[in-house]
Order: structure tokens, then sequence, then C-alpha cells
């Protein structure tokens, strides 16, 4: 394959940074020098109240789920658009998952119907800003509001992009990020855990500390540490933040280069888009986005398949994304039925998505856009 999907891309600090943790600070195992570097950064430049990395995005959502305590027979409401982890972490503590559809220009969970699949059993609505593009968050804070619901925010995809001028990560009492190999910035895997509502603090340092007070102890706020909460290890070694601090560190360059990688896709296809009936990514005005994928709706199943094959036999992989989470084996087992979720059901059948990656470079690029141009064979 000539042209990837993805490729993990490095800042050229990465190596220096991961000697420094081993043979100059002589502490790899969790929260060490870089662990702390990496919560002050998020912290800071996001505003958030706790930041605490995770070995996973899957790993922080399932904290939430803790700190929510959620309970056999909870309902938690959740996009079918999105990865299997974010609902199943909720899964897992005995919630029933209430799937509602997306929106069609944004992929979003749509806010219009969210209020229709709300119940005295509703315990949380979980939220996927879909490729970097924020949820209408106006909105849906409203109506977790007026019914007392908590909002927790799956930001995989959003890093340091806003919503009317806020962040990403900052609307929900809960937050969480992915540092996998495919995101902007990355550690191989990782995640980080945002916790806003100040009430909910010591308690995800507790859980995520195997259900210990250790941080306290470490803090010297108690003599001795021991058993307080339920809880697991959800630390990251510090050779993986020492890792990823550099990428953060080089927050400003990446998201520079994504931004141009994603415009020259926009402004090379959007002329062939129309003429084909295909529809490129919308980003509303009050979105600043993380230019976290770039993604075409082709005109049907058949078409998407034949376009794949097409750029393959081109020497160029493109994918497509979710499966709507309902019409899967585990989601029919919660009652879920075709029909439930139409858009969502639609555009999951539609959508490709293109190369895209840090280093992507010009010559690349331009091969990925011919090629989807010299595409003649629409079924």
């Amino acid at each position: 394959m000539q042209i990837p999907f993805n490729r993990p891309c490095f800042t050229g600090k990465e190596l220096d940074y991961i000697a420094d943790a081993v043979k100059v600070r002589g502490h790899i195992s969790g929260d060490g020098y870089f662990t702390k570097k990496c919560h002050t950064l998020l912290e800071e430049s996001l505003g958030v109240k706790k930041a605490l990395l995770t070995t996973s995005c899957t790993h922080a959502l399932e904290m939430a789920a803790l700190l929510l305590n959620i309970q056999p027979g909870d309902e938690v409401i959740c996009p079918s658009f999105t990865f299997v982890s974010t609902i199943n972490a909720f899964v897992l503590r005995g919630a029933r998952p209430v799937f509602v559809d997306i929106r069609p220009d944004t992929l979003n969970l749509d806010e219009t119907l969210l209020e229709t699949k709300i119940t005295p059993r509703t315990k949380a609505i979980l939220v996927v800003h879909y490729g970097g593009v924020g949820c209408e968050m106006d909105t849906i804070m409203d109506i977790a509001s007026r019914h007392g619901i908590a909002v927790v925010e799956d930001n995989a995809h959003g890093l340091f992009a806003r919503y009317k001028g806020r962040y990403l990560g900052t609307f929900g009492c809960l937050a969480t990020q992915s540092f996998h190999e495919t995101k902007n910035f990355h550690c191989g895997e990782g995640g980080a855990l945002l916790v806003n509502d100040p009430q909910y603090v010591e308690r995800a340092e507790i859980i995520r500390e195997k259900g210990t007070n250790r941080s306290r102890f470490f803090r010297g706020q108690v003599d001795k540490y021991t058993w307080v909460d339920i809880g697991s290890s959800y630390l990251p070694s510090d050779v993986l933040a020492a890792f990823l601090y550099a990428q953060l560190e080089a927050r400003d360059d990446i998201q520079a280069k994504r931004r141009r990688i994603w415009e020259r896709y926009y402004d090379a296809l959007d002329g062939w888009a129309q003429e084909q009936d295909v529809k490129l990514p919308t980003v509303l005005p009050h979105c600043e986005q993380a230019y976290h994928v770039f993604y075409l709706l082709l005109p049907s199943l058949e078409a998407r398949q034949a376009m794949i094959a097409h750029l393959k036999a081109l020497g160029i992989l493109s994918v497509f994304h979710y499966l709507p989470l309902h019409l899967s084996d585990m989601g029919r087992m919660f009652g879920g039925q075709p029909g439930d979720c139409p858009v969502t059901e639609q555009l999951s059948d539609r959508l490709l998505r293109l190369p895209f990656y840090n280093d992507l470079n010009e010559d690349d690029q331009r091969q990925v856009i011919r090629g989807l141009q010299s595409f003649k064979d629409w079924p």
C-alpha cells in the first residue's frame, strides 16, 4: 500500500523525553514527571478543574461511569453512530443504552430528538463530537439541566476544538480524550479524563489509583494510604506520557498542518463533489473544528464500496467508519431494530474516510485527490 489511511507521526522530541524519563527521572511507572506535565498542560490550556491521564479513552469512560454511580437499570442516552467504547463503559455497570439518531449535516447527536428519549431512569447523556466538530451544546446542556441529568462528552476526536469559542470537553461534568495513534495527538495507546465538576475530583483520583487514597498520601494529606472505594489501575506509564507531552507541546504546529491538509482536500474536491452528488464534511459557523478526519458521503453503499476498491487498486487505503450500534448483535439484545435511527443507518453505509495524518505530504494528497476524480464506474 503506497498511501496508508493513517501513520503515527512524531514531533522530534518524543525519544528525547522518553530517555529523560528513563535515564534522568528514573520513574517510568504512572504519575511521574511527564504525566504531571501533561496534566498541567491540559488543565491550563483548556481551563478544566482536573485532567487525569488514563491508559485509554475507553478507561476514561469507565471511570466516568463509576463516578456517576451507574447502576443496573439506569438508562444512558447515546448516539448510535459512535465507537462501542462510548456506551460499553456504561453497559459494564448495568446500564441500558438508549440510542438516538444523528443530524444529517454534522453527524452529531440530533439534539431535537434528545428530550423524547428521556425517562425517569435516564442517568446520563453521552455526546460524541464527531470529527472534532461540536455538538449543539447549548441546547443539550439546557435539556440536561432541566431534567437533572449528567452530561459526559466523548471528545476522542475534538481536543482543542471549540463550540461558540469554548473548548470541547469543558461543557459536561466529565469528558474523555483519546491519544490512540489515529488521533491528532497520540502516544500509541492512551486517554484522559477531564473533570469539570469539582465534586468528582477527589473520587476520580481514588478510582484511578485502584480505589486507594494514594494521591492524597503523596501530597502529604494523609500519613498512609488505604483502600477506600472501588477502582482499578488506570495510570499509563510515564514513558507513554513522555511521548505524549512532546506531541502536546507541538499542538499548534500539528493543528496547523492538519488544517492545511483538511483545507486542501476541501478546496480540491468541492466542485467534483457537487458534480457527482458527493457530500463533503459540514462545519457550522459557530464551530472551530479539530481537523481530525476528512470524509465523503457517497451517493450509496454500492458507490462507497466501489470507491474503496478503486482507490485500493491505486495503492490508496480509504476506510468506512462506525456501523450503527443499535443494529449490532449487542444493540439488538437491547431492543435495537432497523429504522430506529434512519439517518445513522443511511449515512453509515455511505461514509468514506480519506487518508489523513500529520505528515501527509502534498504529493501523496494530490494522488488521493486524482484517484477520487478518476473514478468513473458509478453504480
